[in-house]
């Protein structure tokens, strides 16, 4: 399939656009949406983008009794020059069909379908908000869709992607927030779904969220499942510590999710002789690190918030303050040098830029 075989049906009345400084985070969703059917015998087929409206399903499709589903978060960045463009889709698009080959859903043509995002976002171009700090989050996901109630995979699916104006994803900004380090609730193992993008992964993490958000706490620190004693992720993103002057991560391991941003950042600091290193690393040892005065820096990094700084660490009722409850350094300059090279302020000297179109009609809001 190409890009010019895709069926575009405008919507006959659109939709009034959200205020930009009042953007929440995927509240508003835009016009249109695409959409690209599976069946066994066709394959994928019949892509097109459409008006964007509730779907019709069956109440026996596997995804609602067996959670076959999966799913990926980009954005599309709005340059000075009102050029839209994406930040590494290729490693999206990798990594969604990685999840894929986990849920036992049919591989994608990923070439295909970041051209077809592409197409979509070029339809509602006018959704990308201008305003500092804001961009048009991209959610492609893919359901199972077969009316049969039976475990096994389903012979049918559809891979849907919906455009969504946002905002900062946390209200605090590039400020540092606090976590907690959860050691009762597990969010997977080794062998589990944790390195695949799928809703499962997303519910089984509410308790533990809902229990510390009513503590106070912006996310959970996640420990490993099995001996509940080495860091894993934060919330929704992979993990950064800075001590004694190396940066720290968790190693990939089967139940650590690989992190777009988290593989920016690595270059980033490769990049910039800043020593990084993948390992296990576990709460004891940070709490020695932190008691020796080497804990320098710690934050989150993914598509949302892109770096999350942390200052503070709750652990057994003990609080680890990090770097007086400032954004450190590194964490700072990750940020500025990734979101200026999303949106067009830093010349990108990896290649990680993706323009929507050549030329991109200016963007008036």
């Amino acid at each position: 399939m190409e890009a010019q075989h895709i069926q575009v049906n405008h919507c006959a009345v659109k939709k009034d656009k959200p205020n930009t400084d009042q953007l929440a985070f995927g509240r508003v969703f835009t016009d249109h949406m695409f959409i690209m059917d599976y069946s066994e015998d066709s394959g994928w087929h019949d892509p097109r983008i459409v008006p964007y409206e509730p779907l019709t399903i069956d109440p026996s499709a596997m995804v609602f009794h067996y959670g076959q589903s999966v799913f990926e978060g980009m954005k599309a960045y709005l340059t000075a020059d009102g050029d839209a463009q994406l930040f590494r889709p290729e490693k999206n698009m990798k990594r969604l069909n990685h999840s894929n080959d986990r849920l036992c859903i049919p591989p994608i043509d990923e070439d295909f379908v970041i051209e077809a995002i592409k197409k979509l976002i070029s339809v509602d171009e006018d959704w990308i908000p201008k305003a500092e700090g804001t961009s048009l989050y991209i959610r492609p996901f893919i359901i199972s869709t077969e009316p049969y109630i039976g475990v096994a995979p389903s012979l049918h699916y559809q891979l849907i992607v919906i455009l969504s104006p946002v905002g900062e994803y946390y209200k605090e900004g590039i400020n540092p927030v606090k976590i907690a380090v959860e050691s009762e609730f597990v969010r997977t193992v080794k062998g589990g779904t944790g390195e695949a993008k799928t809703g499962g992964n997303y519910a089984a993490s509410l308790k533990a969220q809902e229990v510390a958000g009513n503590k106070g706490f912006a996310q959970v620190l996640w420990l490993d499942g099995v001996e509940k004693k080495y860091i894993e992720e934060v919330g929704s993103m992979n993990i950064f510590f800075k001590i004694n002057g190396e940066v720290v991560t968790p190693a990939l391991n089967g139940s650590i999710l690989e992190g777009v941003t988290r593989n920016s950042v690595i270059q980033l600091l490769k990049h910039w002789n800043i020593p990084v290193v993948e390992r296990k690393i576990s709460m004891e040892e940070l709490r020695l690190a932190y008691e020796d005065g080497l804990l320098e820096e710690a934050f989150g990094a993914g598509t949302a918030a892109v770096i999350s700084p942390i200052g503070q660490i709750t652990w057994n009722n003990n609080d680890f303050l990090i770097n007086d409850e400032k954004t450190g350094e590194i964490a700072k300059k990750l940020y500025d040098t990734l979101t200026g090279i999303q949106y067009g302020r830093e010349k990108d000297l990896f290649g990680w830029v993706s323009k929507v179109n050549d030329q991109v009609s200016k963007i008036a809001q």
